[in-house]
């Protein structure tokens, strides 16, 4: 994993011993496990999870068309308007 990630051996271990990473570290980390770091707002993570678990069910490797189910729920995700 550490050299996935381009950090030193002891640095690797204090992480793993201690945790509490800093930012730029853990951003390391998601690339070297090929993904990404979010933020999710909590009113957020329930329609985020169940988005997931949709393209979870129709990963066969062809694109599939969204259902209204995964419309509804792409929509609650932008339908937010206290970001602005």
């Amino acid at each position: 994993m550490m050299l996935r990630v381009g950090i030193s051996r002891q640095q690797y271990q204090r992480l793993e011993s201690k945790g509490n990473p800093r930012l730029d570290t853990l951003e390391l980390i998601a690339k070297g496990l090929k993904s990404e770091l979010l933020l999710i707002p909590q009113e957020k993570l329930n329609a985020v999870l169940a988005v997931l678990a949709d393209d979870n069910l129709s990963s066969t490797g062809a694109p599939t068309k969204p259902s209204q189910s995964t419309k509804a729920k792409n929509k609650s995700l932008t339908d937010d308007h206290s970001y602005k």
